[in-house]
């Protein structure tokens, strides 16, 4: 049985174990009303930004923009892999890491030579390490102060890369704020952009159909707006994935707040029940003392 002392020490550590991760709860909360504040904002402007260019799409030939023409042979494929800085938020970053590794196995095994880009230390430091997997760009540090800046230059490489026929696919894979207690991995595709068919169109299309007016023509409007489509969309998932983030952190540090509270419970009957078995080793000892002076 160990000594009261040993006791005693543990539910000191423990109990300063529970003040930090208290402390981190409420640190991810008021980060947590931030992002998702951000994230819901910038949602329907994402989803109608998609929308219209898959309207404008529909009107051209593929061949008329780069990031439209689908290559015929699929030898490079490159995954934007968003994760956290930190860890202590459970299996948040492990679900997205997994997600994208089960893409780059999948490619590989076909033959098609994956390359990594990854905004979130966590996600680096798992990709870096992977044998057959080139890392075309890591940025760390950067998930707690997120700006369209970093969206547009992640963007922007593979942008540069389709275009110079260096990629053939683009992923993007992070992780989707559902709500405070769901948070899954996503996996989209971004380049080749596919665009539906008509009658895919007019099967989710809801209410009358209306005829939309483009100037310049949709030649010209779709070099511009498909670039910054990419961007929207990247900075869509960094911002999911910071707001994922801190729901995620705040759940872990819940429960280990729990699991401190109720270990100090379990280390404090062990305490009291070794403190009664000292107490009744010494009684039995002056009993029989006294018993021996009598005798």
């Amino acid at each position: 049985m160990p000594s009261l002392k040993d006791v005693k020490m543990k539910i000191v550590g423990v109990g300063k174990t529970q003040q930090i991760t208290k402390a981190m709860n409420m640190v991810a909360s008021a980060k947590l009303r931030g992002a998702q504040a951000r994230i819901e904002r910038f949602r329907p402007y994402a989803s109608k930004y998609r929308s219209v260019l898959t309207e404008l799409a529909s009107k051209v030939e593929g061949s008329s923009n780069p990031l439209l023409e689908v290559h015929k042979e699929v030898k490079n494929a490159a995954i934007i892999v968003v994760t956290s800085d930190r860890g202590l938020c459970g299996s948040f970053n492990a679900a997205i890491i997994d997600k994208a590794m089960k893409l780059a196995r999948e490619k590989q095994a076909a033959g098609v030579q994956v390359k990594m880009i990854c905004v979130g230390r966590k996600g680096r430091d798992a990709f870096r390490r992977v044998p057959g997997i080139e890392m075309l760009a890591g940025y760390a540090d950067r998930m707690g102060s997120l700006d369209f800046s970093l969206a547009s230059t992640v963007a922007q490489t593979v942008i540069s890369g389709y275009e110079a026929g260096e990629l053939d696919e683009v992923f993007l894979a992070y992780g989707e704020f559902v709500s405070m207690a769901h948070q899954p991995p996503r996996l989209i595709q971004l380049l080749p952009f596919e665009t539906p068919n008509n009658e895919e169109t007019a099967e989710k299309a809801s209410g009358p159909a209306c005829e939309y007016l483009y100037e310049p023509d949709e030649e010209q409007l779709l070099g511009v707006i498909l670039p910054q489509y990419l961007k929207v969309q990247t900075y869509r998932g960094m911002l999911d994935t910071s707001a994922s983030e801190n729901a995620a952190r705040m759940a872990a540090m819940d429960n280990a707040t729990r699991n401190c509270k109720d270990l100090i419970n379990s280390l404090t009957l062990l305490y009291n029940k070794t403190r009664q078995a000292s107490i009744t080793s010494e009684l039995i000892d002056i009993v029989g003392g006294a018993e021996a002076q009598n005798g």
